[in-house]
């Protein structure tokens, strides 16, 4: 049951960035930790003016939060982060604030009081306080043909100095993802600036990202506001949606719309929005894509996920958002993206086939198309032309010379779709690709248990190839592979990191061809020994309330005091999430009562992960488990000899003819039970490994 307790202000932690005098026109933000009291203690006077707030925390319990207005007003009480999987993926190194709850911002208007309460397990709580004054300067809009009217930056006041790192960008948009923020709906033209400058702020200085966490917000009057640093255009990697940042574009309507519906304009600006974005990515608003998550509480990493190419972000993690009035008319406004603008080119690719490059597209309607190849010198050397809503041509470059060849898609007014690929002479470009560690975070402990990561990755031609480990700023630390000749094809290597200490590193895959060519890749890797030996017992237990081998005990070692997180996981996606707790060095155990904690589980094959977050980071250790609450089926066959047919591994126990016997049988099928005796009278019982027991059975049988 919860617990509220009055958290207020102890002390001023510190200042992200130097507050005004109160009441100061210039944008700031203040962190202030705050201190958990056995009462509500009401804040007058405490605070600076802010006008945008949230809070962040330390435990396993939860938090709400409340606002005063300047006018003296209390708000609800809200929960501090209802959209809590929104930032930066697990791998980025954006993850600063590793062992913290991260809040999200409410925009609350002028105010200058602050409580939250708590729930549970919370160690710490600290808040921080924006305060974003109206932006009044003169909106300026790109002017590039095929733009929708969009803020830059710098007319809602974006603050670059306190911009993190540079940009990192994907190699494609492949799907844009829709947000709500959080706070009031009924904000003004004037404060829809100051709540995007707010969030910024937030992100950057409260919660340690780059940059604001969106690529695109949107407010209830239609105007669109340019997000995250590093160009509209381009495919920016957002902090937006935990494990689907990367290939993806994040739009936010200002405001909550759980119940109350986006205005007409709102949607109609996301609507033409998605249909400028995506079309510059050649992606059909209406379709659907397989993305592989990187990661989120819904989905773990690795896991192929199906995706519309205009999401909602509880499509990618366990969240509400962007609230079910929104989220509803999600259809509509990917339909309307797609009528807008004219003709589009959908999901153009190319592909090399020896001596030959397929060119293939689709368009949104049947209309005469092109495909040209040009040279590197920009000659035209091919084309193809032909008629109708699916492009498809194939040039045979045999005889032309090696080297990289531009292919372009047009058909009437639509935005062309270009690419490179090398072509001529049959030679086949070098390219690593299928690059990946598993798992990406290793604790290399000697317990068995992540020790080491798996290196996969795939070069496209014979080529030399060296695997190094090195530092964060570049320094070599190992040399996996050293220049070794390889065929094209898949290949692996093991990285051990028992000589490295606890830090973030890169492996880095070099490969160099016969005639000169070099190509690199890097693929993160986190060293963490936090997490120790993961056992779990019985290996297969049975949660249906007959007493036997109901519970799963589950136990592990930590090196240092850490945020634990256990997670229940069947065939890649989350059915439970049974404990959040801090925990103390030391080995600990945990005991779950599957049926108690979410009904009855379905039989099958489990994994129990452990997940450990501490001042080094995130380090998580999954071992399987089996859940079986269906008893083993057990019958005695007719004949002279005594047989028996067992459904599935068993341990049989018999009585036959006043005389005990026992057989562990391995595999479900008929077992022969070798007796010298009449066996007249022959009594079965069958256990299996989840203490499941089958009914008696018995067989009597005349002795003439």
């Amino acid at each position: 049951m919860r617990q509220p307790l009055a958290i207020f202000l102890a002390l001023l932690a510190g200042l992200l960035a130097a507050p005004t005098a109160f009441g100061s026109s210039s944008a700031h933000a203040t962190t202030v930790d705050l201190r958990i009291g056995e009462q509500r203690v009401a804040m007058a006077g405490a605070l600076p003016q802010f006008t945008l707030a949230g809070v962040s925390w330390r435990g396993s319990g939860r938090v709400e939060l409340r606002t005063r207005s300047t006018g003296g007003r209390w708000s609800a009480w809200r929960p501090a982060a209802p959209e809590a999987e929104d930032g930066p993926d697990a791998a980025s190194p954006e993850r600063r604030h590793t062992g913290w709850h991260l809040g999200n911002p409410f925009w609350v208007g002028p105010s200058n009081g602050l409580e939250a309460r708590v729930g549970g397990h919370v160690t710490r709580v600290r808040a921080q306080l924006v305060w974003s004054p109206e932006v009044r300067i003169p909106l300026r809009v790109p002017s590039s043909t095929g733009t929708p009217r969009i803020m830059p930056r710098v007319s809602w006041g974006a603050d670059e100095s306190i911009r993190r790192g540079p940009p990192v960008y994907a190699p494609a948009v492949r799907f844009a993802i829709v947000h709500h923020t959080a706070g009031r709906n009924d904000y003004s033209r004037a404060e829809a600036a100051a709540i995007v400058k707010g969030i910024q702020l937030f992100h950057v200085q409260g919660n340690g990202w780059n940059d604001i966490g969106y690529n695109f917000l949107v407010d209830r009057f239609g105007t669109i506001y340019e997000g995250r640093f590093g160009g509209i255009d381009r495919n920016v990697v957002g902090a937006h949606a935990l494990g689907f940042n990367t290939g993806s574009v994040g739009i936010a309507l200002l405001g909550t719309y759980g119940d109350a519906k986006p205005s007409a304009a709102a949607q109609d600006a996301i609507a033409r929005l998605i249909a400028w974005r995506l079309d510059l990515a050649h992606v059909d608003p209406t379709s659907f894509i397989t993305f592989i998550s990187g990661g989120s509480e819904r989905y773990a990493s690795g896991l192929p996920v199906v995706l519309k190419a205009v999401s909602g972000h509880r499509d990618t993690g366990s969240t509400e958002c962007p609230g079910n009035a929104l989220y509803s008319r999600l259809g509509a406004i990917a339909a309307s993206a797609r009528a807008l603008g004219g003709l589009k080119i959908f999901d153009p690719k190319a592909e090399a086939r020896g001596t030959a490059i397929r060119v293939r597209a689709r368009l949104s309607q049947a209309e005469p198309w092109s495909v040209a190849m040009t040279s590197s010198t920009g000659v035209e050397v091919a084309r193809g032309t032909g008629t109708g809503a699916e492009v498809d041509w194939t040039w045979e470059s045999g005889g032309t010379p090696a080297g990289a060849y531009r292919w372009t898609v047009a058909a009437s007014s639509a935005r062309p779709a270009t690419g490179v690929l090398r072509a001529g002479g049959g030679a086949a470009p070098l390219v690593i690709d299928a690059v990946a560690a598993e798992p990406e975070a290793i604790s290399p402990n000697e317990d068995g248990q992540a020790d080491t990561a798996m290196l996969t990755y795939r070069i496209s031609t014979a080529a030399n190839v060296t695997v190094e480990v090195r530092d964060v700023i570049g320094g070599l630390l190992a040399t996996v592979v050293d220049r070794v000749w390889m065929q094209a094809g898949q290949h692996t290597a093991t990285i051990d990191g028992a000589a490295l200490a606890d830090g973030d590193y890169n492996i880095v895959v070099t490969a160099r061809s016969a005639v000169g060519v070099s190509v690199q890749t890097v693929v993160p890797l986190r060293v963490n020994r936090t997490l120790g030996l993961v056992a779990v017992s019985p290996l297969a237990f049975s949660p249906n309330g007959d007493g036997r081998k109901d519970r799963l005990n589950l136990s592990f070692s930590l090196t240092t005091p850490a945020d634990v997180r256990i997670r229940m996981e069947r065939e890649g996606r989350w059915v439970a999430s049974p404990l959040t707790a801090s925990f103390p060095a030391g080995m600990q155990t945990f005991a779950w009562d599957g049926a108690r904690s979410v009904g009855t589980l379905r039989d099958g094959e489990y994994r129990a992960v452990v997940e450990a977050s501490s001042e080094l980071g995130v380090i998580s250790y999954g071992v399987p488990f089996l859940v079986d609450t269906t008893a083993p089926r057990v019958r005695i066959l007719p004949g002279k000899r005594l047989s028996v047919e067992v459904s599935e591994p068993s341990l049989l126990t018999f009585v036959i003819d006043g005389q005990a016997l026992r057989r562990d049988v391995r595999r479900a099928g008929v077992v022969r039970i070798p007796w010298s005796g009449p066996a007249t009278r022959v009594r079965v019982v069958a256990w299996d490994a989840a203490g499941n027991v089958s009914g008696p059975v018995v067989r009597v049988q005349r002795s003439d």
